[in-house]
């Protein structure tokens, strides 16, 4: 079982920047395609983007342009870079290996929440 500790969350202003870490326990971390979820108020955790062994990467419409993942293999960490931050985006982010289109351990980090205001 890999875990995971999510930090770098807090409360910007719209427009803002925030960069998120997720750092992993155990020695595959390579092995595995990383993502970032978030959860809304009220909302199920959906997926935010994806980076793989190879470090390409997949962003969700909403994501894309204005977020960038990436990960550090040497470190066991991944990364979300967030930029021009707008209300949709409040929620807790998490991270999680994927595979097959689903998060792939089930127990979850504490994760870090993000709050973007008006």
């Amino acid at each position: 079982q890999v875990q995971f500790v999510e930090s770098g969350g807090g409360l910007v202003q719209v427009g803002g920047s925030l960069n998120l870490s997720c750092a992993a326990s155990g020695s595959s971390f390579s092995s595995y395609d990383m993502a970032w979820y978030r959860q809304s108020p009220g909302n199920q955790r959906e997926l935010v983007a994806i980076v793989y062994r190879g470090h390409t990467t997949f962003y969700t419409p909403s994501a894309r342009g204005r977020f960038t993942i990436s990960r550090d293999n040497a470190n066991n960490t991944v990364f979300l870079d967030m930029k021009n931050l707008n209300p949709g985006d409040t929620g807790v982010y998490y991270c999680n290996a994927i595979r097959r289109g689903r998060h792939w351990f089930d127990v979850w980090g504490q994760g870090t929440q993000v709050t973007v205001s008006l």
